[in-house]
């Protein structure tokens, strides 16, 4: 309704013969559609009706001499040929109605921003873009089965049954295919750059020959796919080229060099644990050897095997002799009290009496001597077990540490992981990109979809003025 009221606004303006000028109503479309498009197009609809009243007037105008023809014999004959005449017209009026509207129809917007581009792209996908060749390979993360390959007591050892987590390989192994490290290993070995940017591939589908090492990276990243199976952890690669055996070749390259990657970090993660329970190991052994030699020092110095042992055997002797010492006294006594002090009886069992004192005392000093330094036993006997209680702990650090060892060394085992191929890198025997008819049907819906919604914003701002 507004665009008939603009359109009535208009026709007040103009007069009854400017009105009916087909050429001063399309210089005055052009003049406002800049401003009112839609009323640019109602005014075009009124050039077309002129246009064909106009056409229909020609027709006429050529028809009417045969009918003004006078009869001169027969009066249907010119009928007749006035009818033959109408139905050559009839024929060149409709096609050029129908030019009229095709050459109408393509002035449209839409055909200028949406089906023209659409034929473009249509053109550049059916017949100008390079096609591209993707070959495709499966391949899956693996950790040995250590219950099937460890003997009772080291899988006792080493916990067995309490499995390594492997979630994260395939995540892993995604993100070094998709990383620099891959990209410079494949540049290195099949020259990637410089086939990605052969002329002979389309301007579009090719890698610029000065693109940069960020670019050449993205560029890459579009041709790879690696997709996981989340339930049984086969991963996908694919990779794409210009050709067959390019493509085969640049998966088989990636295949190894991830087999490389996940056998190398697998190695060194082994390698590290194992490095550093090997050092606690050899620290607990020095510690028992120093043990060991502090002990055996300790004996040679007091030629002593087992102080504890001797001194307990020493002490028993010493024990005799104070009952003998005893016995000799008891008998002095006795004597003395029967004989004087120089009677030669009484002599002999003091002298034994004084010989079994000195005898004591020299047993007792035999645990005590240190280069004529006095050293009580007891404090011999409490340095000893001082060594010895230092000895048995080194001991028994060592005996943990060699545990520990052996079983860092099955968790080293489990540790190590192999990339098994499930299936070999194919050979495309067609391209896969580009889907032209896709592309396309994709590229003209998306295209309306803007189209649409510009002239809807557009007309929403034109009816708020």
């Amino acid at each position: 309704m507004l665009l008939e009221r603009r359109f009535k606004e208009f026709k007040e303006k103009q007069t009854a013969q400017d009105f009916q000028d087909v050429d001063f109503l399309e210089k005055q479309a052009e003049l406002i559609r800049p401003d009112d498009a839609e009323l640019a197009d109602r005014i075009l609809l009124r050039v077309k009706k002129l246009n064909k009243q106009k056409l229909t007037r020609n027709t006429r105008s050529k028809t009417s001499p045969a009918t003004v023809t006078p009869s001169v014999k027969e009066g249907d004959k010119p009928s007749s040929m006035n009818g033959a005449e109408t139905k050559k017209t009839e024929p060149n009026s409709v096609s050029d109605t129908w030019q009229q509207k095709i050459k109408n129809k393509l002035k449209t917007p839409f055909s200028i921003f949406v089906v023209l581009p659409t034929v473009l792209f249509a053109f550049y996908q059916l017949v100008w873009a390079s096609d591209r060749y993707e070959s495709q390979a499966q391949v899956i993360v693996q950790q040995p089965d250590s219950a099937a390959t460890l003997d009772a007591s080291m899988a006792l050892l080493s916990g067995l049954g309490v499995s390594t987590s492997s979630g994260a390989d395939p995540q892993l192994l995604q993100a070094y295919i998709n990383s620099n490290d891959m990209l410079s290993y494949l540049d290195e070995t099949l020259d990637l750059r410089q086939y990605y940017s052969q002329p002979e591939a389309d301007m579009f589908s090719r890698l610029d020959s000065d693109a940069t090492q960020e670019d050449f990276l993205e560029f890459y990243q579009n041709h790879i796919t690696v997709e996981i199976d989340e339930k049984s952890g086969v991963i996908s690669i694919s990779a794409q080229s210009f050709d067959r055996q390019f493509a085969q070749k640049l998966t088989e390259q990636i295949v190894a060099r991830s087999e490389w990657y996940i056998n190398n970090i697998g190695h060194q993660l082994a390698e590290a644990q194992l490095s550093f329970i090997k050092v606690e190991h050899q620290l607990d052994e020095d510690k028992l050897k120093d043990a060991q030699v502090t002990l055996l020092n300790f004996q040679q110095k007091y030629r002593l095997l087992d102080p504890t042992a001797e001194g307990a055997a020493m002490q028993q002797i010493a024990y005799g002799i104070e009952g003998q010492i005893a016995t000799k006294e008891a008998e002095l006594k006795a004597l003395k009290n029967i004989m004087s002090e120089d009677a030669p009886q009484v002599r002999a069992t003091a002298n034994d009496l004084e010989a079994l004192r000195k005898q004591l005392i020299n047993e007792r000093n035999k645990l005590a001597e240190d280069s004529g330094v006095a050293v009580p036993v007891s404090e011999i006997l409490s340095k000893y077990t001082d060594l010895k209680v230092a000895m048995e702990i080194a001991l028994q650090s060592y005996t943990s540490s060699k545990i520990s060892l052996e079983k860092s060394r099955i968790e080293a085992y489990r540790q190590l992981k192999y990339l098994i191929t499930v299936q070999a890198p194919t050979t495309p025997e067609k391209s896969a990109y580009p889907d032209s008819f896709y592309n396309v049907s994709l590229f003209f819906v998306l295209l309306a979809m803007f189209f649409a919604i510009i002239r809807i914003i557009y007309a929403v701002i034109y009816e708020l003025k």
